[in-house]
Formats: C-alpha cells, structure tokens, sequence
C-alpha cells in the first residue's frame, strides 16, 4: 500500500517561528484589549444607540426573489 504524504506534527519548529507566532499573539491581545475598552466606554457614555429595526426590502424565497415595493 502507499501511503499518502503526511506533515510531520512531532517535527520541532524553528525559534524564528516561535518567536514570531507569540509576538503576533501579542500584538493582537493588545489591540482587541484597546478595542473593547473603546467600545465599552462608548456604551457607558451614551453615545452609541441602537439601530431601529427595519424589515428588509425584498419578497419571496430562494432563487425566487424579487424586491417589494417601497412606498415613502
């Protein structure tokens, strides 16, 4: 039988690697951290609001739809 080509998992990888997967690691923890406080202080503020809820303009279902008709 042949055997179909695997990657090696048990295969170290090279410091280079490492290195740059934990620092990019890094950096992503530090911008999502600033990003939530952000968010977080714009929703203790106020000055975020809710969208109101709009029906979408279009009718039917599957491959079978078409836009409504809009009256303004």
């Amino acid at each position: 039988m042949v055997e179909s080509p695997r990657r090696r998992t048990n295969q170290r990888k090279s410091p280079f690697r490492r290195i740059e997967r934990w620092g990019v690691g890094l950096i992503l923890g530090v911008v999502a951290f600033f990003l939530e406080r952000a968010v977080v202080r714009s929703i203790r503020r106020g000055e975020t609001k809710a969208k109101p809820w709009q029906p979408t303009a279009l009718k039917g279902m599957g491959s079978d739809i078409e836009p409504a008709d809009v009256d303004d």
